[in-house]
């Protein structure tokens, strides 16, 4: 279950934007040595990309997290299962229906963490993962009133052995195929290559 990561900034996703606007191809353009970024956790406001009315890309600047009633309690919920949305999506009930039909979107990470789960030996440590060859990638993320969530799968082969979930990371030309009609078909994240590096 993602609960970290390494967010981009602002101004960088509208630079790329702008870049893709102009280009058709969006790049990231090179951080300044010594800016720091701090990592998002559940509950930080998060820039991203969401569909404007227009249907055209847009940055937003959103809290990670859904306000939630569970067992009559107050929760933070910041990861959606996407079998679980895919479920509601097709019947038309429950928290994820209208934000997996109406408000899908694109969190631009430069990484993101899993925490240990499958050895007891190392439980609780962290586990950086990042896609080899880029220094962004794009994870799937639904948003509603301000809010949004990481959509998260079953773990391909990269994942398995960390945790029983990741989030469902987008491969190149995935990003329309996410924003588009046929979503569903992505849940499968087996053919994502994705690498491992310990949290120091």
């Amino acid at each position: 279950m993602c609960h970290r990561f390494l967010p981009l900034l602002r101004a960088e996703l509208e630079e790329a934007l702008n870049e893709k606007n102009a280009t058709g191809r969006a790049r990231v353009p090179r951080r300044e040595p010594g800016v720091v970024v701090p990592d998002a956790y559940p509950g930080t406001q998060v820039p991203l990309f969401i569909l404007g009315e227009s249907g055209e890309l847009e940055v937003a600047e959103l809290c990670w997290g859904f306000d939630a009633r569970v067992g009559g309690r107050s929760k933070r919920v910041f990861n959606t299962r996407i079998e679980t949305a895919l479920e509601q999506a097709g019947t038309g009930r429950g928290m994820w229906a209208s934000p997996m039909v109406a408000g899908r979107c694109l969190v631009p990470v430069r990484g993101f963490y899993e925490s240990w789960t499958r050895s007891r030996e190392r439980r609780g440590g962290e586990v950086r993962f990042h896609m080899p060859g880029r220094s962004v990638f794009l994870l799937a993320g639904i948003q509603d009133r301000g809010r949004f969530s990481v959509v998260t799968t079953e773990p391909n082969a990269s994942v398995h052995p960390i945790h029983s979930r990741m989030p469902l990371v987008l491969g190149p030309g995935e990003s329309s195929v996410w924003l588009g009609t046929g979503y569903a078909s992505l849940a499968d994240r087996s053919g994502i290559q994705l690498v491992a590096e310990a949290d120091e």
